[in-house]
Protein backbone atom coordinates (compact mmCIF):
# COMPACT_ATOMS: atom_id res chain seq x y z
CA UNK A 1 0.00 0.00 0.00
CA UNK A 2 1.22 3.55 -1.06
CA UNK A 3 2.31 5.77 2.28
CA UNK A 4 2.82 9.27 1.88
CA UNK A 5 4.89 11.81 4.13
CA UNK A 6 3.01 14.94 4.46
CA UNK A 7 5.25 17.65 6.33
CA UNK A 8 4.78 21.27 7.41
CA UNK A 9 7.64 23.14 8.00
CA UNK A 10 8.16 26.82 9.30
CA UNK A 11 12.19 28.20 7.82
CA UNK A 12 13.84 29.46 10.81
CA UNK A 13 17.42 29.49 8.92
CA UNK A 14 17.24 29.59 5.49
CA UNK A 15 20.90 29.34 4.31
CA UNK A 16 21.17 25.80 5.91
CA UNK A 17 17.29 25.16 4.51
CA UNK A 18 18.60 25.84 1.49
CA UNK A 19 21.60 23.51 1.34
CA UNK A 20 19.30 20.89 2.60
CA UNK A 21 16.60 21.78 -0.83
CA UNK A 22 19.99 21.44 -2.62
CA UNK A 23 20.76 17.96 -1.69
CA UNK A 24 17.64 15.62 -0.48
CA UNK A 25 16.39 15.38 -3.69
CA UNK A 26 18.80 12.78 -4.40
CA UNK A 27 18.30 10.99 -1.41
CA UNK A 28 14.46 11.04 -1.63
CA UNK A 29 14.99 9.32 -5.02
CA UNK A 30 17.67 6.77 -4.15
CA UNK A 31 14.79 5.63 -1.74
CA UNK A 32 12.06 5.19 -4.40
CA UNK A 33 10.06 8.77 -2.88
CA UNK A 34 8.08 10.57 -5.41
CA UNK A 35 7.57 14.44 -4.52
CA UNK A 36 3.95 15.46 -4.92
CA UNK A 37 3.89 18.65 -3.86
CA UNK A 38 7.16 20.70 -2.54
CA UNK A 39 6.68 23.82 -0.99
CA UNK A 40 4.02 25.22 -3.62
CA UNK A 41 1.05 28.08 -2.09
CA UNK A 42 -1.34 26.30 0.55
CA UNK A 43 -4.90 27.70 1.36
CA UNK A 44 -6.66 26.55 4.57
CA UNK A 45 -10.32 26.03 3.59
CA UNK A 46 -11.01 25.09 6.85
CA UNK A 47 -10.58 23.95 10.40
CA UNK A 48 -7.55 26.15 12.49
CA UNK A 49 -5.02 25.10 10.37
CA UNK A 50 -2.48 27.67 8.45
CA UNK A 51 -0.02 25.73 6.46
CA UNK A 52 3.80 27.40 5.84
CA UNK A 53 5.53 24.79 3.39
CA UNK A 54 3.66 21.89 2.53
CA UNK A 55 5.89 18.64 1.28
CA UNK A 56 3.92 15.42 0.30
CA UNK A 57 6.13 12.46 -0.90
CA UNK A 58 4.68 9.33 -1.93
CA UNK A 59 6.66 6.12 -1.33
CA UNK A 60 5.44 2.34 -1.87
CA UNK A 61 5.17 1.53 1.37
CA UNK A 62 5.21 2.93 4.78
CA UNK A 63 7.88 0.63 5.76
CA UNK A 64 9.67 1.97 3.03
CA UNK A 65 9.36 6.04 3.86
CA UNK A 66 10.49 4.67 7.17
CA UNK A 67 13.42 3.51 5.62
CA UNK A 68 13.97 6.81 4.11
CA UNK A 69 13.15 8.70 7.45
CA UNK A 70 15.35 6.27 9.35
CA UNK A 71 18.51 5.83 6.82
CA UNK A 72 22.00 6.61 6.96
CA UNK A 73 22.48 8.42 3.89
CA UNK A 74 18.95 10.98 5.39
CA UNK A 75 20.96 11.45 8.71
CA UNK A 76 22.92 14.50 8.10
CA UNK A 77 19.99 16.32 6.15
CA UNK A 78 17.21 15.62 8.72
CA UNK A 79 19.86 17.35 11.11
CA UNK A 80 20.18 20.02 8.90
CA UNK A 81 16.12 19.95 8.20
CA UNK A 82 15.81 19.93 12.16
CA UNK A 83 18.65 22.64 12.51
CA UNK A 84 16.63 24.98 9.88
CA UNK A 85 12.93 24.49 10.61
CA UNK A 86 10.12 23.77 12.33
CA UNK A 87 8.44 20.93 11.14
CA UNK A 88 5.78 18.93 12.27
CA UNK A 89 6.07 15.36 10.07
CA UNK A 90 3.59 12.50 9.60
CA UNK A 91 4.05 9.11 7.63
CA UNK A 92 0.26 8.17 6.25
CA UNK A 93 -0.88 5.28 4.30
CA UNK A 94 -3.20 5.64 1.16
CA UNK A 95 -4.43 4.65 -1.72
Amino acid sequence: MAAYVIADSVITDRAVFDDYLERVPEIVAAHGGKYLVRGGAAQAVQGDWTPNRILVLEFESADQARAWQDSPDYAELKAMLNQSTNTNLIIAEGV
